[in-house]
């Protein structure tokens, strides 16, 4: 499980690294009571800290408090934050890099050089994409495939909607997943999905728990 937070709030006045450590406590408390409630262990959960339109400086902060798991949504944005750290930061070598955004054909390069995780593969030509790139400079890639149980027109995925009663749905997803296990370089880790905006919680947590059970 993956929890996604932003690390930062322009609106404070603190010291950029300890506003960023207090609102990581306040995350972290709530992934373990979570953990708690089901019955579960808070190391096993990953808190990716999403910093999209955020300038390099705050992941440097973020890494002083302890902060590895970066989540960048456009993949031109991550290799250039990864290219100004490397220069201004030297020091910071330890972060893990996630591609949570979905990706134009065009960008798949990007994400085969510099990401350490993708998070919404959606489409098969992507998938194969990837393969290619990532076996020309000898790395391999964790990804998740992403399915789109809202049945939402604006969202990326392979449908689901109705996957409990469409037997279409289900193989078609069980054809997709056999097909990405099989590619070499990719390492297919699981299902991403979600949920519509402005929803009560209720059935938010329905669209989780039925990726769970896909």
């Amino acid at each position: 499980m993956v929890f996604l937070y932003s690390v930062y709030n322009r609106s404070m006045t603190n010291t950029l690294e300890q506003n960023i450590s207090d609102r990581l406590s306040v995350v972290e408390e709530r992934i373990s009571e979570a953990a708690a409630r089901a019955g579960r262990d808070s190391a096993e959960i990953t808190l990716v800290s999403v910093t999209k339109t955020w300038p390099a400086e705050v992941l440097a902060a973020a890494y002083q408090v302890g902060i590895r798991d970066i989540g960048e949504n456009r993949a031109e944005e991550l290799s250039r934050k990864q290219s100004e750290l490397q220069q201004s930061h030297p020091e910071i070598d330890a972060f893990i890099w996630h591609q949570i955004g979905t990706l134009q054909s065009r960008k798949t390069k990007l994400v085969a050089q510099h990401a350490d995780f993708f998070h919404a593969l959606d489409r098969l030509k992507i998938a194969n994409r990837l393969s290619t790139q990532l076996a020309e400079i000898g790395r391999s890639l964790p990804v998740l495939l992403e399915v789109n149980l809202s049945g939402e027109g604006s969202k990326s995925g392979f449908q689901t909607n109705n996957w409990e009663e469409s037997a279409t749905q289900r193989e078609r997803v069980r054809s997709v997943v056999e097909t990405v296990a099989q590619l070499p370089h990719i390492d297919l880790q699981g299902l991403m999905t979600m949920a519509p905006w402005g929803i009560e919680e209720k059935a938010i947590r329905a669209v989780f728990r039925r990726t769970r059970l896909l």
